[in-house]
């Protein structure tokens, strides 16, 4: 039976778990106050996860929180009490790597188990031992051939969840040590300071290799929304994408493009059509370049960035809509880059499409006019004729190339 897949989205904190939810995902992945592999991320308190779960469920939609470090002894000692709070919270899984938090999970609660990509699950073989073990899901490794997905989902009835889109790895799937070594930061326990991402000078014979860049092991962004038709066919459970440290403009926009292709797809086949607008839009809002990776086979040169890049601090994202007075069409917004009045600016959001305006009459919060807004997350006030929402978002205009940047 042809299923839809479900959208999954990361959520680094309760904002963005609603914008996520609001924008189009089906079901969102976080991280409660310990276990999990974002340690600098601000994280959920178990309040706030009780806080997420109720929002997701209220709308039909799901939560799964991960517990995915690789464990140590004193890691160890303290899982069962955390589990158990998990429980009773009532998510809708836990993602986990290490087969003794799968075995406490099971002696001591009611939570489904999803494999994490951690585990670095990329045969079919593997995913029947995890199956029979009692895992629902698996997260394949993003290694993984689009021909070892097909295999898979053939020889094995478990769920099957792929990421689709965000940051790679240079370690399989994650299992990586350079962090440990050169800053000791625990990669495996959320410390990662991504080494991958420095520049190298390279040495051969005691002398420096100058090869015109400094060397980096830096891989470009995933982004696979070329093959979603294909992926949907191949009956994946779960599309997921990347980013729990990523901006709530970033979520936003990259949950709302796929909801969008999903869609088309799925409600009529037939008639699809690759839209490549959805592909610039998505180019704009992350500052790395994205391939296919591994999926299609093709994964050499050029999928990273040996000798340097360029990363430009994106600057789309403009506003937050705060409030809408639906009488006087005035739109409170909260700053978040560079605008002023004459510029050209899109705001979407999940109740209305895209609108394309003219900044006009700009209002501070005492009510006196301005003509450009500078300040980080200063309040202003403008007139909006549309309807818009709270939780729409402002950007650059995208409709064409010749609008002046800011």
């Amino acid at each position: 039976m042809r299923v839809k897949p479900e959208l999954l989205a990361p959520a680094g904190d309760l904002e963005r778990l609603k914008i996520a939810l609001l924008y189009g995902a089906d079901a969102v992945y976080c991280g409660g106050p310990g276990f999990g592999l974002r340690a600098n991320a601000v994280n959920f308190t178990f309040n706030e996860l009780e806080e997420g779960i109720a929002f997701a469920h209220n709308l039909g939609k799901k939560v799964y929180v991960t517990v995915n470090i690789v464990l140590h002894n004193k890691e160890a000692r303290k899982l069962k009490e955390y589990l158990i709070k998990l429980d009773s919270l009532h998510p809708d899984a836990i993602i986990v790597s290490d087969p003794y938090v799968m075995e406490v999970a099971k002696e001591n609660t009611s939570l489904d188990i999803h494999l994490s990509t951690q585990q670095s699950t990329l045969n079919y073989e593997s995913c029947e031992f995890f199956y029979q073990e009692g895992v629902k899901r698996i997260v394949l490794a993003r290694e993984c051939t689009k021909e070892d997905i097909k295999e898979i989902i053939q020889k094995v009835p478990v769920e099957i969840e792929v990421f689709i889109h965000g940051a790679m790895c240079a370690g399989y799937s994650g299992r990586c040590v350079l962090s440990n070594f050169l800053t000791k930061r625990d990669a495996n326990r959320g410390g990662c300071s991504q080494i991958c991402r420095w520049d190298f000078k390279l040495k051969g014979d005691g002398k420096e290799i100058n090869g015109g860049k400094d060397f980096t092991l830096c891989s470009k962004d995933l982004s696979l929304l070329k093959y979603l038709p294909e992926m949907i066919d191949m009956g994946i459970t779960s599309f997921k994408i990347e980013g729990r440290m990523r901006s709530i403009y970033y979520i936003a926009t990259v949950v709302s493009i796929y909801r969008k292709a999903i869609d088309e797809y799925w409600n009529n086949p037939k008639k699809y059509e690759y839209n490549k607008e959805y592909e610039r839009i998505l180019r704009r809002c992350a500052n790395r370049d994205s391939v296919a990776q591994f999926f299609n086979g093709i994964n050499d040169e050029t999928c990273s960035y040996y000798n340097g890049r360029e990363e430009v601090s994106n600057q789309d994202f403009l506003g937050q809509i705060m409030t809408y007075d639906d009488e006087t069409h005035m739109a409170t917004i909260e700053q978040r880059n560079y605008f002023k009045k004459g510029d050209v600016v899109e705001i979407f959001g999940p109740n209305h499409e895209t609108y394309t305006l003219k900044i006009g009459e700009i209002f501070d919060e005492n009510g006196d006019k301005i003509d450009i807004v500078r300040h980080p997350k200063q309040i202003i006030k403008m007139y909006v004729e549309p309807q818009l929402y709270p939780f729409d978002l402002m950007r650059q205009s995208v409709v064409d190339n010749d609008v002046k940047k800011w």
